[in-house]
């Protein structure tokens, strides 16, 4: 049946939601709890320790990659091959420290064995380009200039983190406060959950990557991070909006039917967003090279899970809390 406002003529609902709430809460309970399970599993890892594993920009090191001169195509190589060399380079000392271990090297090949990816400890110049002209046999040669080498200090990795730590947390904090004062508190509880279940979600299929395929994460997943809390809560406040107008005009319905309302209103305007919002990222993952390729992939997620806890989630969960009238949301 179609509920129509007495003061306007309304359209029949295009989403039931709140009839399918269980369904939403089963969706997204799921995806929570695979998220979760994969960042314990992390954690208690012990070659990660962490809930994600960190990459370079957090725990220092050093970062070598070498674009092998290939033609048309590329000889066959395997990782197992460059491990075995790196533990025979004798690394020259320097200034008396000890010297560094190249026994756990994380090695990855990028483009079809084009390209190759040396992460390992802190190195000296002299010590990294040791470990280039040793891997010149069994992978070179090498493209004239295509070298690069990256080394970040323990202390420099470490004050990233927290920086990007603290930054998530200022951000939140700022998103509760605002919508706190710009709505009501409830508003603000729901679009911090949705934000968490968004957040939580991103970080979850990252650690299962993090396990499965040795992915890391950089301080370029923490921008994509604060990202995806922007575009979720901005989504989320323009349905929370549209439920607070739909409350008005339609006072006398029940809160499940102006939730029902405002979700359908949105839902073409959300779609567009996200589609639109979508395609520069897809051709950022087909075209943007390695070093954008997870962080459009992080951004992409966060577009799909962050438009679903907002056009799904948050609404549903609104309409069974007990309106400030007092009259049950499921009424």
């Amino acid at each position: 049946m179609a509920f129509t406002s007495p003061a306007t003529d309304e359209r029949p609902l295009r989403l039931p939601l709140t009839s399918r709430r269980r369904q939403v809460w089963l969706v997204s309970a799921v995806c929570l709890l695979l998220s979760i399970l994969g960042m314990v599993r992390s954690w208690t890892d012990p070659q990660i320790g962490w809930p994600l594993r960190p990459g370079l920009d957090f725990t220092g090191g050093t970062q070598i990659q070498l674009e092998r001169s290939c033609g048309d195509t590329c000889d066959q190589i395997r990782t197992i091959a460059i491990e075995d060399a790196l533990q025979q380079v004798k690394l020259p000392p320097q200034d008396d420290k000890p010297l560094p271990k190249l026994d756990n090297a994380r090695v990855q090949l990028l483009d079809g064995g084009q390209s190759i990816v040396l992460r390992m400890p802190a190195l000296t110049a002299g010590q990294g380009q040791t470990v280039i002209e040793a891997l010149g046999p069994v992978a070179g040669p090498f493209e004239p200039g295509g070298q690069s080498v990256n080394t970040i200090g323990p202390s420099l990795g470490g004050q990233l983190l927290r920086s990007s730590l603290i930054s998530l947390l200022v951000a939140f904090t700022g998103i509760a406060l605002y919508i706190t004062v710009r709505y009501d508190p409830r508003y603000a509880f729901l679009a911090l959950v949705a934000l968490a279940h968004d957040v939580v979600i991103v970080c979850g299929v990252f650690a299962w990557l993090g396990l499965t395929t040795g992915l890391e994460v950089d301080s370029l997943f923490a921008v994509a991070l604060l990202t995806i809390a922007g575009y979720s809560v901005n989504d989320t406040v323009v349905v929370f909006d549209r439920i607070r107008e739909r409350q008005r005009k339609d006072a006398e319905l029940p809160l499940s039917v102006q939730v029902d309302r405002a979700v359908s209103a949105t839902l073409t305007r959300t779609i567009y967003t996200s589609g639109t919002t979508l395609l520069p990222l897809v051709a950022l993952i087909l075209f943007g090279g390695s070093t954008l390729y997870w962080f459009a992939i992080a951004l992409a997620l966060g577009v799909i899970v962050g438009s679903w806890s907002s056009i799904a989630l948050a609404p549903s969960l609104l309409s069974i809390w007990p309106s400030r009238s007092g009259v049950a949301a499921g009424a």
